[in-house]
């Protein structure tokens, strides 16, 4: 998240935005930052107590938890289409559960968890995302969020381990191109779309994670022997819910 925050402070953008948005508005985006915090915190702590494919296949619970915040945050119509796309997902979820070891149930429970963090973040960012360019939102959230869990490391030496260790040549080059490429970008990328799209919308584009997540996981991992038929079969259904969501609304959109 530091490198993340560096590299948008170099970019003309990053201060430009902010000096364009109101206290009102800072103290906003600085506040979801620490939603976004929780939820990373939530998620990575999902990977370790679960695993990569787990993890991400919980993000697939977040339309459900988009379908109602949506409305009551937005106070726009609420579309009981997209509940039932989402509550479609629950069987899989099910089915993930029952697919993957006993000890890796608690992960399940705290990757639900994130899962509503992203889609409350989401909402949010939905609801203001007009207040400030999308680089210097970026930024400002993910300090706010940097700043919150140095604060949690410091205070709680027992529960956050050891300090982090400088990363070698190798690392520091993959954290710089999670941090720039998987974060940075994709991030600001959201932040553009959620102006012209729905909260739910954009969510049920990062639902495909799972099927990323789950071949990444493979490949690199060997992750496929820890998970059983009925995994998979929920992932199936997850993304069958997803796909289902995009059509309904091709066709709501062309007639």
């Amino acid at each position: 998240m530091v490198i993340v925050v560096a590299a948008a402070a170099l970019m003309p953008t990053f201060w430009r935005g902010l000096r364009g948005m109101g206290r009102r508005a800072i103290a906003i985006f600085a506040g979801i930052g620490l939603i976004v915090a929780v939820h990373w915190l939530t998620f990575y702590g999902s990977i370790k107590l679960a695993n990569a494919s787990v993890a991400a296949t919980c993000m697939g619970v977040a339309p459900v938890f988009i379908a109602v915040l949506e409305p009551w945050i937005l106070r726009t119509r609420f579309d009981p289409r997209d509940l039932l796309i989402g509550v479609v997902a629950i069987p899989g979820v099910m089915l993930v559960v029952g697919g993957t070891p006993e000890g890796m149930r608690v992960g399940i429970a705290i990757g639900i968890l994130s899962a509503f963090l992203v889609a409350l973040f989401g909402v949010l960012n939905k609801r203001y995302v007009r207040l400030g360019e999308p680089i210097a939102v970026t930024g400002l959230e993910l300090a706010s969020g940097a700043a919150f869990l140095t604060l949690i490391a410091v205070a709680t030496p027992g529960l956050s381990g050891a300090m982090p260790q400088v990363p070698g040549t190798r690392d520091a080059i993959l954290l710089v191109i999670l941090s720039i490429g998987c974060t940075l970008l994709p991030f600001s990328l959201s932040l553009v779309a959620l102006r012209h799209l729905s909260a739910f919308s954009a969510q049920l584009a990062v639902s495909l994670e799972p099927v990323y997540a789950i071949v990444l996981a493979i490949v690199l991992l060997g992750e496929q022997r820890e998970l059983g038929l009925a995994f998979y079969l929920g992932v199936a259904i997850i993304l069958g819910s997803v796909f289902a969501h995009t059509a309904l609304k091709l066709r709501t959109s062309a007639s």
